[in-house]
């Protein structure tokens, strides 16, 4: 008796959630404002990343390698780490660094080669090889210019003290991940992180706190479900709504803007997927504490699109900022997406980085989710 009772209850509770799912899809369905957001509005923020932005990049990490410990190598080495516009670790292998500029630690190395000291010492044209992360174009072109500054100070200052007239330093460059330094193939993956906390989060807190406004979520309460399946029920059309949009903006971005794809589809959705978790629980946070339309628009502005927009590495790099400032990066979502998302399309799978990416932004969402379940449980009470 007991057993069918159980198979009863769990079976009343799967149709009232899915009740609530097909009530939410309807209500999709049924709002133009839902539509605008999660498409319309999206594809005018691409094709505005994608067409009229540029960016200017100021500070930067690398990596210098000396092959050869020379009293030359050394003074052109401190050269670099006395810069205000690096922030150098040496080594004496490049190999050290593939790693690190692969997943994006670093943007570029600077590979001083054994054979430097003769080659400069007899004059002949001794070279300077920059190895430049070119999936974000500003900073490599930052880099290369930087460096190509930094040598011809160095050599003009060495000349100035040992009256020597050596052959001019020639600074050899390669970009890796995006050879052509296309600034769209920076910033149209970096703008489906945007567009995806713009659809997620501001479109969720709306949709909900209009539900508190109107009182039908005083109705759906007095129905017998918990706060989990409510939530739940109200976020899965959401998240169904974000990754179509999420999809129609890589399509745009491959087929129309020829930014290559070199990762894979399931990468793609497993991190857009996790990104949501903590995108759509701050949208149910929001609209829980606010029940009000237009507060909860500007909460999510506030709390979500402009710091992912200034705080996660999309227009300015992190580690130029304030530290105190790099801290609270840590807690914005789209400071991990963003690198997931131009690995895959410009680099391929990096899965170490994709794992702790998943990892930062789960967590992020299960707090977010707790949160908005202990406030929808107190306006339940």
């Amino acid at each position: 008796m007991t057993d069918s009772a159980n198979s009863s209850h769990d079976g009343s509770r799967g149709v009232r959630f899915l009740a609530l799912v097909r009530k939410e899809s309807l209500q999709v369905a049924r709002d133009p404002s839902s539509i605008l957001i999660a498409f319309v509005l999206p594809l005018i923020l691409l094709f505005l990343f994608g067409y009229g932005i540029s960016l200017d990049t100021k500070e930067t990490r690398v990596g210098v390698v000396i092959e050869d410990v020379t009293p030359v190598t050394s003074d052109l080495a401190a050269s670099f780490q006395a810069s205000r516009y690096f922030s150098v670790k040496t080594g004496r292998d490049r190999r050290e660094f593939e790693e690190d500029l692969v997943l994006a630690r670093i943007r570029g190395i600077i590979v001083i080669p054994a054979d430097f000291m003769d080659r400069y010492t007899a004059g002949n044209h001794p070279q300077v090889q920059v190895i430049v992360d070119g999936s974000d174009p500003n900073t490599a072109n930052f880099v290369q210019n930087y460096v190509q500054g930094a040598v011809a100070t160095w050599q003009q200052l060495r000349q100035s003290e040992t009256a020597a007239t050596g052959a001019p330093v020639r600074v050899e460059q390669r970009f890796w991940f995006n050879p052509e330094l296309t600034s769209r193939s920076f910033l149209v993956p970096g703008s489906i992180a945007i567009i995806m906390t713009l659809v997620g989060t501001l479109l969720t807190s709306l949709v909900v706190a209009r539900e508190w406004e109107r009182g039908t979520m005083e109705a759906i309460m007095a129905t017998p479900v918990t706060a989990i399946e409510l939530l739940a029920g109200k976020v899965l059309p959401y998240f169904a709504l974000a990754l179509a949009s999420m999809t129609l903006c890589v399509l745009l971005a491959v087929f129309v803007f020829g930014v290559p794809f070199r990762g894979s589809v399931g990468a793609l959705y497993l991190v857009s997927a996790v990104f949501l978790i903590p995108a759509l629980g701050q949208g149910l946070l929001i609209s829980a504490a606010t029940k009000n339309q237009f507060l909860a628009s500007q909460m999510a502005l506030i709390t979500a699109f402009l710091p992912s927009f200034l705080l996660s590495g999309f227009l300015f790099e992190i580690n130029s900022m304030p530290e105190i400032i790099q801290w609270v990066t840590f807690v914005v979502p789209t400071r991990y997406l963003i690198p997931c998302l131009q690995s895959v399309f410009l680099a391929g799978d990096i899965w170490p980085m994709y794992f702790r990416s998943i990892g930062a932004m789960f967590l992020i969402g299960l707090v977010f989710f707790t949160l908005a379940a202990r406030s929808t449980r107190k306006r339940i009470a």
